[in-house]
């Protein structure tokens, strides 16, 4: 927590580490501002903190046209707190609000809607409608100054159920008409027709490892499903996926950072093709997911840092993130696959699975043809199709069962023990899937897997004893920042490991990141 002092010393040196931490609102002006505004510091006494964007609108605050308050990261404080206001936040980014009402958001969370409605507005300063509308305004903004599209059009495709609410709002927040907005950015305008390519910019704070991000994905992308591709610039390289959407489905790419490049440049290059333009925000909040985009990396250097351990590590490879994932259902279904095999190993049989009871693209994209199966047709697949041993088999279609009905939820609003608890209590589903899960599909940045044999490996590369029970012990030093420390103690085994082979056989990223023995009920 900080306090208002505090908040106005990062304001007067435009301090970007806390931008989407709070919002700065000038009584003077009647604007809000991100704290690293370029423009002139205003007096103390004319300054007003918001910890959303939604709660200075509220307060009749429009954004400042020239940092644009609306693009700024997440706070790592909402992407990653376990509570009902963070389970909410992940939701609303999600588009809950938009698809199911604020009903089905509090349905979601357990909740009543009044309750709901007080809890947000005591952290937020706004409640579940502001902040869905906020989220509406800065998807319009996008939409408008970056395609072709009809103002008409634009107002449904950023979630708005009229015309004259998508009007009033855009005047609001922006102090502009809708085509005003528009002529602001009119010669970067791209057609979309039919469900174009739309290109964006991930907003990112303090530095970021994409050759980290890239080089986990791309061991584990699974074939047809997704790929990692030479980029657009030299030196680049490129992420790109299917995506399955509420409204249809999507293509994504996201472009790491150049050799060279400062690591806190501030934005990943995305591009966004959708066969529906209202699977824009969810689409977007899921590649922020899937990246860590709004994670603290300064915190959590200096955590871990703290310790000799880590330190030199963490001073090697600034900016390490947590990498989360798309689909929690797709992402279950492969930790599973992955039992006692190598990670290139499930990959494959990820493939394989994709191959049979995915869902094939109208046409295929490079490498990419297919969304992978959803847990409902794999729930119903041919055991006998299942190249696996029996017990394997036996817990894929069970937690395939559990996702498909609901016994299981993964979705971003689900409470991490109850989840946790569900999951346990599945045949074949042990505390390394659980936690591998709570890191990657929950965003749990306090997940340590002292089995794990990759870090057994780092543990002893780094000089300590790979048990698990020292490594637990030592892990402690590390908390809330654990699912990060497990990291670097992967990239200290990758690096161990190829020192220890000839240049020629060498790998090119870890292949002994597996969990220890599930497979028993």
């Amino acid at each position: 927590m900080i306090d208002d002092e505090t908040r106005y010393r990062a304001v007067d040196s435009r301090d970007a580490r806390f931008d989407g931490v709070f919002f700065t609102a000038v009584r003077t002006t009647g604007i809000y501002c991100r704290p690293s505004c370029p423009a002139t510091t205003p007096k103390r006494a004319n300054c007003t903190f918001y910890p959303t964007a939604a709660a200075a609108q509220g307060a009749g605050y429009r954004a400042c046209r020239r940092c644009r308050p609306d693009s700024v990261p997440g706070s790592p404080e909402w992407n990653h707190r376990a509570d009902l206001v963070g389970r909410a936040v992940r939701l609303i980014g999600d588009g809950v609000v938009d698809r199911e009402g604020v009903a089905g958001l509090a349905s979601r969370l357990g909740y009543s809607s009044r309750q709901l409605q007080r809890q947000l507005t005591a952290e937020l300063g706004a409640g579940p409608l502001a902040l869905a509308r906020a989220q509406r305004a800065q998807t319009a903004r996008l939409l408008l100054q970056t395609t072709e599209l009809p103002v008409t059009d634009v107002a449904f495709a950023a979630g708005f159920a009229s015309v004259r609410q998508f009007n009033d709002t855009i005047r609001e927040v922006y102090d502009r008409t809708p085509s005003a907005l528009r002529g602001e950015h009119g010669g970067h305008q791209r057609s979309p027709a039919g469900g174009g390519t739309l290109a964006l910019r991930l907003a990112y704070r303090g530095a970021i490892d994409t050759g980290h991000l890239l080089d986990f994905l791309g061991l584990r992308a699974v074939p047809g499903v997704e790929e990692v591709v030479p980029g657009p610039r030299p030196g680049t390289r490129t992420y790109r996926r299917t995506l399955a959407l509420p409204y249809g489905h999507g293509l994504a790419e996201v472009d790491g950072l150049a050799p060279g490049e400062p690591l806190d440049r501030g934005w990943l290059d995305c591009r966004l093709t959708l066969t529906d333009l209202r699977d824009l925000t969810t689409a977007v909040h899921r590649l922020r997911a899937l990246f860590d985009l709004d994670a603290d990396p300064d915190a959590v250097d200096a955590r871990l840092a703290a310790d000799p351990l880590l330190a030199p590590l963490a001073a090697a490879r600034p900016g390490l993130r947590s990498p989360g994932h798309v689909d929690p259902h797709e992402l279950a279904v492969r930790a599973v696959l992955g039992q006692q095999v190598t990670v290139a190993a499930a990959r494959t049989l990820a493939g394989r699975l994709a191959e049979r009871y995915g869902t094939a693209l109208p046409a295929a994209d490079g490498g990419l043809r297919l969304l992978f199966p959803t847990s409902a047709a794999l729930a119903a697949a041919d055991p006998e199709h299942l190249a696996m041993p029996n017990a394997r088999r036996r817990a894929l279609l069970g937690l395939c069962a559990a996702l498909a009905d609901g016994t299981v939820r993964l979705d971003p609003g689900v409470d991490r023990e109850q989840a946790a608890a569900d999951l346990l209590a599945l045949p074949g589903i042990g505390p390394w899937t659980v936690g591998y899960l709570r890191m990657r599909a929950l965003a749990d940045p306090d997940v340590f897997l002292p089995t794990d044999i990759g870090v057994r490996d780092g543990l002893r590369a780094l000089g300590e004893p790979g048990d698990p029970r020292t490594a637990a012990e030592r892990s402690a030093r590390w908390s809330p920042w654990r699912s990060y420390a497990l990291h670097h103690l992967w990239s200290a085994a990758t690096a161990a490991a190829a020192t220890a082979r000839p240049a020629a056989t060498r790998p090119a990223a870890p292949t002994r990141t597996r969990q220890p023995r599930e497979d028993q009920p």
